[in-house]
């Protein structure tokens, strides 16, 4: 798969992603209830004890990331000498740790929580999209 088309891929995956964060963060914000498509409690997993890391608000942390990442792969389009080698591998760098992240935060919910939350879900198959491209990018 050529390289633009990956990049192209993932701002898809990136900004969808952070709609996703954006969601959860604004109805967090004002105290709405989120609707949850699978009939769980999704407002039960984000305003659990566990929606925060090292202090900060899980769906932040969503945005900076899917933020981030499509703002790289932009640039990655427009200068894509810049990101040759070195760039690349910090680009799969950030989406393996994403990704890890998201089986952490799975795992709370399947686990800790025993609930489960549709937008997190699709958040972490986001992540895991992300990461597969970034496989496909650097192998």
């Amino acid at each position: 798969m050529p390289l633009p088309l990956i990049h192209l891929c993932v701002m898809a995956l990136s900004g969808a992603g952070f709609a996703i964060a954006y969601t959860i963060y604004s109805h967090k914000r004002v105290k709405k209830p989120l609707v949850c498509p699978m009939r769980t409690s999704c407002s039960f997993v984000t305003q659990s004890d566990h929606s925060r890391f090292l202090g900060f608000p899980v769906e932040n942390l969503g945005m900076l990331y899917y933020g981030a990442t499509l703002l790289l792969h932009v640039l990655a389009i427009w200068f894509p000498r810049a990101f040759f080698g070195v760039g690349e591998w910090a680009l799969f760098g950030l989406s393996v740790g994403a990704f890890l992240f998201s089986v952490y935060l799975m795992s709370v919910q399947a686990f800790i929580l025993k609930q489960w939350c549709t937008w997190c879900i699709g958040s972490a198959l986001l992540s895991t999209g992300i990461f597969v491209f970034g496989i496909v990018a650097i192998f």
